[in-house]
């Protein structure tokens, strides 16, 4: 129980990780009930624009002055990226029956891997990212110790959130998307343009997305094109976890998946006649079971959905 501390540090800077992709998926879904299974990918491509502008950037420039360089250039490529997959693979199939959408979601997303595996030649192999340098931040004696990645996660993840929430609540784009998600065919009669808000929508999750890969690739120290598939559906999941287009759900499910997965890594093989279920190895397994116990409990999601009916 000494560890606990760290396990759950650790849980939470995960966890951090997973809600600010899994804000991708609940914002698109929560206004046009898209599941954009491409969105791991669009996180995918902002690592990859992040390290492209961290090597265009003059040798030598500080890492504190290259973050916020590299979270903008990894922006600027995720945003792209999606808003362009929404006006030329989703939008014309917006009346289409659902399937369609999924089935284009999933082709987008085995496309934009291929693509960036023939933009970058060594794709396949791990690409390294710049890291945080110095020791990690201790307390309790040593006991806890927070790793400069984590730290900056655990700040930035909660910032992100308030600064989401506030736009949505407060600002007057923040209300049409409340309202389009709502009735969008009757925010068109009230003078909303409806396709700039979708639009937008796809754009804050694809920047949110960056932001993650950005924290993901300081963390882990190395990046590659296959790295969307198994966040991504891990963010879809905490997404579902928290309540399906519930912005701050989407956090909250986060945080829940990764302690889950963090403290099954840690104990589970304590356990008397658990040992051959514990371990990293095991982790996902564990993630889909929290999920799957949950949504027969909760159908809706922790926090529930916030996804209006549609007459």
């Amino acid at each position: 129980m000494n560890e606990l501390p760290q396990q759950l540090v650790d849980g939470l800077a995960l966890g951090s990780l997973y809600g600010l992709i899994a804000i991708g998926y609940t914002m698109v879904y929560g206004i046009v009930q898209l599941i954009n299974f491409a969105h791991g990918e669009i996180f995918m491509i902002g690592g990859f624009g992040a390290l492209t502008t961290y090597i265009w950037l003059p040798s030598g420039t500080s890492l504190l002055v290259a973050i916020p360089l590299m979270i903008i250039g990894g922006a600027i490529a995720s945003v792209a990226v999606a808003t362009a997959a929404e006006r030329f693979a989703y939008r014309p199939l917006r009346g289409a029956p659902r399937l369609a959408p999924l089935i284009t979601a999933i082709g987008l997303s085995i496309a934009l891997q291929q693509i960036v595996w023939g933009f970058y030649p060594d794709a396949k192999k791990a690409r390294s990212f710049p890291q945080f340098t110095g020791d990690s931040f201790e307390f309790l004696g040593g006991d806890l110790a927070i790793q400069r990645a984590d730290a900056f996660v655990l700040v930035l993840a909660p910032l992100c959130m308030l600064a989401l929430g506030a736009f949505v609540a407060k600002s007057r784009s923040g209300r049409a998307m409340q309202a389009t998600a709502q009735d969008p065919d009757t925010a068109k009669l009230m003078g909303i343009n409806t396709d700039r808000i979708i639009v937008m929508a796809f754009a804050i999750g694809a920047a949110f997305a960056a932001v993650a890969a950005v924290v993901y690739g300081l963390d882990k120290g190395q990046i590659n094109f296959e790295m969307g598939f198994i966040l991504g559906l891990k963010a879809f999941t905490a997404a579902v976890l928290g309540g399906i287009g519930n912005i701050y759900g989407a956090m909250v499910g986060g945080v829940v998946l990764g302690l889950a997965e963090t403290l099954s890594i840690a104990y589970i093989e304590d356990i008397p006649g658990m040992q051959q279920l514990g371990g990293g190895a095991w982790s996902n397994v564990w993630a889909f079971v929290l999920l799957i116990v949950v949504l027969l409990v909760r159908p809706q999601g922790l926090l529930g959905e916030r996804v209006a009916d549609r007459a």
